[in-house]
């Protein structure tokens, strides 16, 4: 009786265990997969390029409410990581990166993610007093973090050889390279075509003025 009590008691404390790992890694990929999305439609909806039969505010509301259920995910998943008793990464190392003594960058690169992702979200709450320009400049910062919450899921998951796992991340990967190209040729095509004069300019200038 003495000798299986503690055994029983380290078995139900590594179920535990690989419980919590399961949940932080499972609410990791749906991060990585709910940030990929946001960032899709961000794009989508800055060029355009929505469906004409639903309304622009539909993506727009979408892109917000997806944003704050990835909140959700991202405090589940930091604090099923933190109460794993396998891993030592301590509460400093979700606000300062480099900080974790378990998979120091891995950690440490997802952490720099969720402090951009962090700013993104307080100025988007202040972004009336904040001003466009300033809430635009920092709303960049979300094509930073994107990278950086990528890598921490390649680097910080042993899960990652799974058929299924590399998938999702590199669907995800896929899905957001794309949609930034489209934005990155939409800024070229914009900035290399010419300023065209508006029709009541064309209708008001004499002829000779405008060379004709």
């Amino acid at each position: 009786m003495t000798t299986a009590a503690p055994m029983l008691a380290g078995a139900t404390s590594a179920t535990g265990s690989q419980g919590l790992w399961f949940v932080s890694r499972a609410s990791g990929l749906t991060l990585l997969v709910l940030l990929s999305v946001v960032m899709v439609l961000g794009v989508s909806t800055r060029l355009g390029s929505a469906p004409r039969r639903w309304p622009r505010f539909v993506f727009a509301e979408l892109h917000r409410t997806l944003a704050l259920l990835l909140v959700a995910f991202l405090l589940l998943h930091v604090v099923t990581a933190l109460l794993d008793p396998f891993v030592t990464i301590g509460w400093a190392a979700t606000v300062l990166p480099f900080m974790s003594g378990y998979q120091r960058l891995a950690i440490g690169l997802g952490t720099l993610a969720v402090d951009l992702g962090g700013a993104v979200l307080v100025t988007s709450l202040v972004r009336r007093r904040l001003g466009f320009q300033a809430w635009r400049m920092v709303h960049w910062l979300a094509y930073l973090a994107w990278p950086l919450a990528f890598v921490h899921a390649l680097a910080a998951g042993p899960d990652r050889g799974l058929w299924w796992v590399a998938l999702i991340v590199w669907a995800s990967a896929a899905a957001v390279a794309t949609a930034a190209l489209a934005r990155v040729l939409a800024t070229l095509t914009h900035t290399a075509r010419p300023a065209r004069p508006s029709p009541g300019f064309e209708r008001l200038t004499p002829p000779e003025a405008r060379g004709g």
